[in-house]
């Protein structure tokens, strides 16, 4: 089952029904209206297509899947958490933001199989324009608290090789999350008063400067904090120079669907998540230092 239908939620369940497993998306509101009457719109190469899913308005305890994935905000995990504590699955797979887990652990116990999504994207007039990564590029991301490789692991594995995605069991899934937290966060300085910048603006001298000391500031408050950076791609931006950081971002910021997951509605809507991360950050590595 995937919690909620936003753009994360909406590329998985997509995948794994076109792969023929067997998919509940649970939505609310508007959205779940538009999957029961249209199905799952999304954008293939240019030409919108629909694909009919299995929907539920509310999960009942007695309903049993073998893994419920989380694709939530950050801000909304904990509620997202709190709404199917009580259900009798025993995986509980969350793919967001965190720098940690402690809260989530209370609510769900050691159901709990912290991950993170290997996709991005948007959605548009009710249709979705989302992919996934490739090999190349960052897959989807899991692992055991304890960084044991358990049965469930292998078995969520097994999951995305039967669907053709790209995977990576993390031994330490913490320092992965915050290693990412340090350059999810810079993105505050796309924001505006009332929603983003515009493309010319993200693009510009000024806006790059600050994500570029951001990002090394950040990732050095990670070190000094004592917690790895990973993986090494990371890592390795810390110790670029400004000038190559800003020439990366520039260069992304070239791609239309970068210019979607960065500036588009999906980025709008995440603003709290992305300012509460920030709060908790610098709390966190100011404490650890």
């Amino acid at each position: 089952m995937i919690f909620g239908a936003g753009v994360i939620g909406s590329v998985y369940a997509l995948r794994l029904a076109q792969s023929g497993l067997d998919v509940t998306i649970l939505a609310r509101g508007k959205r779940l209206e538009a999957l029961r009457r249209e199905g799952l719109k999304y954008n293939d190469n240019g030409t919108i297509k629909q694909l009919s899913i299995k929907t539920i308005e509310k999960l009942e305890n007695d309903d049993c899947y073998d893994f419920i994935l989380v694709p939530v905000r950050y801000d909304q995990a904990e509620s997202a958490l709190s709404a199917i504590k009580d259900n009798w699955s025993k995986n509980i797979v969350t793919l967001t933001n965190t720098i940690g887990y402690d809260s989530w652990l209370e609510i769900v116990g050691d159901r709990l199989l912290p991950g993170f999504p290997g996709a991005g994207g948007d959605i548009k007039q009710g249709v979705l324009y989302a992919q996934f990564g490739s090999e190349k590029h960052q897959g989807t991301i899991f692992g055991e608290i304890n960084g044991l490789t358990t049965e469930r692991v292998k078995e969520l594995a097994q999951i995305f090789e039967s669907v053709n995605l790209h995977y990576e069991i993390q031994e330490n899934i913490r320092a992965f999350h915050i290693s990412h937290t340090a350059l999810a966060i810079v993105n505050k300085h796309f924001y505006t008063n009332d929603g983003m910048v515009d493309i010319g603006t993200a693009r510009s001298a000024s806006t790059l400067s600050k994500i570029a000391a951001a990002i090394k500031q950040n990732i050095r408050l990670v070190e000094q904090a004592g917690i790895p950076v990973i993986p090494p791609e990371t890592k390795a931006m810390g110790e670029m120079s400004d000038n190559d950081i800003i020439s990366r971002y520039r260069q992304m910021l070239s791609n239309d669907f970068i210019i979607d997951v960065k500036l588009g509605n999906h980025a709008v809507s995440q603003k709290a998540e992305i300012m509460l991360l920030d709060e908790m950050f610098h709390k966190m590595t100011s404490i650890r230092r």
